[in-house]
């Protein structure tokens, strides 16, 4: 007599479970059809400029992943900073960029801290039973399951010149890619096909190429900062692909296949 209510139960529970699954699919599938307001799409034109240059067959893609990023992510300002409307779609439409045309998503992310400016952090090292602390400035940083933190004047920056090389939101948001493995270490989750003999050849060959050049002072197309590790380095080879995508394919054209592939887009060819 116990067993058919103990039944009812766990079949119920796993109804709740569905019906729960089907309405958040549901819901998602909305948000990724769903365009902006033309509010929305002239904000992102003119605070992510690099969005004119993006194929219009890719836009909706986009927009939709703007709407399902918003609905995702908390936005929280630090410092006495008020997050605007036109700061979250500015951060949203460069970190949606990075899996506009990928199945990739930051399924983890659930919340981004906004400094006004560039910020300090503590770090405790440890040298044998003495602590020391350490204090870093920082313009952003990505933890693993997220959150994300960023620095609102350079996140803006960033965002606005699109051929400098730096791009702070990109630079983490990738960190946020390659964490989806669990571990941060420039090896990210590969596209279905995507040989991982083949990514480990370009991407190690293309780190020891910038490491050599700036142990020996010389100027590098990546920013030097990706020499400090290969996870540094493949953020920083995103940001390059997308702020100068025409000089790493020249530069470095295994490396650029390799992002190519990893995030089906080609910038390169963006007009």
């Amino acid at each position: 007599m116990t067993l058919l209510p103990l039944a009812l139960v766990v079949l119920l529970a796993a109804l709740l479970w569905w019906y729960r699954r089907w309405r958040q699919q549901q819901k998602r599938a909305r948000l990724l059809a769903t365009p902006l307001t033309e509010k929305q799409r002239a904000v992102t034109m003119r605070l992510v400029p690099i969005l004119r240059r993006l194929p219009a067959s890719l836009r909706p893609a986009l927009e939709g992943r703007i709407n399902l990023f918003l609905d995702q992510v908390t936005f929280h300002g630090n410092n006495g900073l008020e997050v605007s409307e036109e700061m979250k779609l500015s951060i949203a439409a460069q970190a949606c960029l990075l899996v506009v045309n990928s199945p990739a998503w930051y399924e983890t992310l659930r919340t981004v801290l906004v400094y006004p400016s560039a910020f300090q952090t503590h770090r405790g090292n440890h040298d044998g039973f003495v602590v020391h602390e350490n204090r870093h400035t920082l313009l952003g940083e990505s933890w693993a399951r997220g959150p994300v933190v960023l620095s609102w004047a350079d996140a803006l920056h960033g965002g606005l010149d699109d051929s400098d090389g730096h791009n702070v939101v990109i630079h983490e948001f990738a960190h946020q890619l390659d964490a989806l493995t669990g571990h941060t270490d420039g090896i990210p989750i590969l596209r279905k096909g995507q040989a991982y003999a083949g990514w480990e050849a370009a991407m190690l060959d293309a780190f020891n190429v910038h490491l050599e050049r700036v142990q020996s002072g010389r100027e590098t197309l990546i920013d030097p900062y990706g020499a400090t590790g290969h996870e540094e380095f493949f953020a920083e080879a995103i940001v390059t692909f997308f702020e100068k995508p025409q000089a790493l394919r020249q530069q470095e054209p295994a490396l650029y296949d390799q992002l190519s592939e990893l995030l089906a887009l080609d910038p390169a060819r963006w007009t």
